[in-house]
């Protein structure tokens, strides 16, 4: 005979569910053994593993300390930067009013350092001169300017007070000669605190280009976002920059002032860390505030620099006062001592569930054990795809979902008794117990998933872990039992042992307060005679029944009110 419809769902739900498990497993191998980028084992965070510590102090002209607004915004800023780059369980923090503090977990690669130690104001300025590094400064004569070092006579001054960022009227004899001179592999020219009501001598970061820039016109505060994408007419990857209302006013005048001017003037260079990132030329008047950069980009530099970018607006300038490895705040033996608490709380929890519910605590534990599995796997994704590392918050909250989701097995399985005393069948129970305890069960998870959210997206960074494990916890809860505890019930409400309702399945008639009489068939509980009358009608009710002959019982259960069977020599009703 053809299953029932019940135990082809449950098959499907169970295959699903083992489905799920291998395409998991397979994709954490893919990562361990074809791009060596994922592990087995979690990746652990700061508290838990140690890391890398850079200390960043804020930099101002007259050296005191930058208002409390400045630092936050820096803090807020950095620590987008090392989002961006892909760790997880970042920490970065203020000290001593001038210092910010950046706890990174593991080893910190060179472009995530590159990232946070470059955390000087992003600055746009206008480009007066540009050239090979070895080659010579041409005046407007046509002549090579025959100072090879500044000298200190020179006229420093412009003899005409210049009117925007890309008057060449900037370049002074001084100017020119320190631009000779400049030499951009020398370590001691660090243009990074240059004053910015001034012209600057620099270069590209890789050195190959050297700039006489005008002072700075805007700064990083006034981009608002930064991404990178395809342009459709060209094909080509190109950086698209949106500014806020009044860099849009001032970018709107320097288009109109550089577009169609003279090569170099017609440049405008954003600059980063007193180095130059990018210097694209003005191809038209952009009033809009929303230009792109376009160029031989490929996806990844074009992300590069549109990070760079977007995450550069910082209102202070900073210098690295140090670069160290700091050990683990907490340690392994912390790690240890959280996860035999996690295994006390699941000992416990078997020990109660085998209790209260006999056989049925078996499926409580199944469904934990299979929890667990999922857990593990996706954390190891998480790890390996977004930069996820474990905390102890985030054990913690791996913990606390242990009774979370016992609750709800709870819920489940006394709907399921519910149904039971009302004599319905094992089988129909089942089902109608869980139509009516999965409503429940969505909505209590559903307001532990919002309050992990919100958890997360208002707590401070060290609570985050906690939020996240019990979100992606709870989200497993509601798949195992949707695909693993209630298809394992209804295969197990057709096994004899479940079915005849033995004392030690957990649905033990007698102990429920309904007679288990039959398949599919209850009869209700025997009332108690209270007083001694009734005791004693009912010792003679039964005396007086024991003593009819069947064919007696045949006639008494005849006339009985309803029925239709009629005896020799009546009429029928």
């Amino acid at each position: 005979m053809a299953a029932s419809t019940p135990v082809r769902r449950a098959w499907r739900a169970l295959t699903g569910l083992l489905t799920i498990t291998a395409v998991l497993f397979g994709i954490n191998a893919l990562g361990v053994y074809v791009f060596n980028a994922s592990s087995w084992t979690p990746e652990l965070a700061l508290d838990l593993q140690g890391g890398t510590q850079i200390i960043l102090e804020a930099q101002t002209a007259d050296g005191t300390n930058p208002s409390a607004e400045q630092m936050n915004q820096a803090v807020t800023i950095i620590r987008q930067r090392v989002d961006a780059s892909g760790v997880g369980e970042a920490d970065v923090t203020t000290e001593g009013g001038k210092n910010i503090v950046v706890q990174i977990p593991g080893q910190a690669d060179e472009e995530t350092r590159q990232r946070i130690e470059a955390s000087a104001q992003l600055q746009l300025r206008a480009v007066l001169y540009s050239g090979s590094p070895a080659t010579s400064f041409v005046g407007d004569d046509g002549e090579s300017t025959p100072y090879p070092t500044p000298d200190p006579a020179l006229e420093s001054t412009p003899t005409v007070e210049p009117t925007n960022g890309s008057d060449p009227a900037w370049i002074t004899p001084a100017l020119q000669a320190e631009f000779l001179a400049y030499n951009c592999a020398d370590p001691a020219n660090d243009p990074a605190n240059a004053p910015t009501d001034e012209p600057l001598i620099t270069c590209d970061a890789n050195g190959t280009v050297k700039y006489i820039l005008g002072p700075v016109e805007l700064d990083g505060s006034s981009i608002v976002d930064a991404t990178s994408g395809l342009e459709q007419t060209s094909g080509q990857w190109v950086v698209n920059l949106r500014f806020d209302e009044a860099g849009t006013e001032t970018f709107g005048q320097i288009s109109q002032r550089l577009y169609g001017a003279t090569p170099p003037l017609n440049q405008f260079a954003f600059v980063l860390d007193g180095y130059v990132l990018t210097a694209p030329s003005m191809n038209g008047v952009i009033l809009d505030g929303q230009p792109s950069i376009s160029g031989t980009f490929t996806q990844e530099t074009a992300k590069v620099l549109a990070d760079q970018l977007k995450y550069g607006a910082l209102p202070l300038s900073f210098a690295v006062v140090s670069s160290d490895t700091i050990s683990a705040t907490l340690g392994s033996q912390q790690l240890q001592i959280g996860l035999i608490a996690g295994l006390i709380g699941l000992a416990l929890v078997a020990i109660y569930s085998l209790i209260v519910y006999r056989a049925l605590g078996f499926v409580i534990i199944a469904s934990l054990v299979v929890m667990a599995v999922l857990t593990y796997v996706m954390l190891l994704i998480l790890g390996w795809r977004m930069g996820f590392r474990l905390s102890l918050a985030g054990v913690a909250g791996l913990i606390v979902s242990i009774g979370f989701t016992a609750d709800s097995f709870i819920v489940y399985f006394e709907r399921i008794r519910d149904e039971l005393r009302d004599g319905k069948s094992i089988t129909g129970a089942v089902e109608d117990g869980w139509s009516r305890a999965k409503r429940t069960i969505y909505i209590s998870k559903s307001i532990n998933i919002l309050a992990a959210v919100v958890l997360y997206i208002l707590a401070d960074a060290t609570v985050k872990g906690f939020a996240f494990t019990l979100g992606l916890t709870t989200a497993i809860d509601v798949l195992i039992f949707i695909l693993f505890t209630h298809p394992v019930m209804q295969l197990l409400a057709r096994t004899r042992f479940f079915s005849s309702g033995h004392p030690l399945s957990g649905l033990d008639p007698d102990a429920l307060g309904a007679v288990y009489r039959g398949r599919a068939q209850f009869r209700a509980p025997v009332v108690t005679p209270k007083t001694a009358a009734e005791k004693r009608a009912s010792r003679s009710r039964g005396e007086a029944a024991r003593r009819q002959t069947i064919a007696e019982r045949k006639l008494a259960e005849s006339r009985t009110p309803g029925s239709t069977q009629t005896t020799e020599g009546e009429d029928t009703p």
